[in-house]
């Protein structure tokens, strides 16, 4: 496991929506079926080795995710 582990972000309580990144999350549980905190912890640990769009292109291919679902998850633990 990744030296430096990203936590999800935790909904807001007041109830606005998410920025940046972020705002992709719910799309990405929803879609692939898996906490967003796996993926962080995925991420994080492929990013030990390998630059931001190798790391992309390892979750498009290997995972089946989007482009920009991969891009919001690489950029939040980037």
């Amino acid at each position: 496991m990744s030296t430096h582990r990203v936590t999800a972000p935790e909904p807001p309580a007041d109830g606005v929506q998410p920025k940046g990144p972020a705002s992709y999350f719910p799309s990405i549980e929803k879609t692939y079926g898996r906490p967003v905190q796996e993926w962080l912890d995925l991420v994080a640990d492929r990013l030990d080795d390998h630059q931001h769009m190798e790391v992309v292109g390892w979750l498009k291919s290997e995972h089946g995710l989007g482009h920009g679902h991969a891009n919001a998850l690489v950029a939040y633990c980037d």
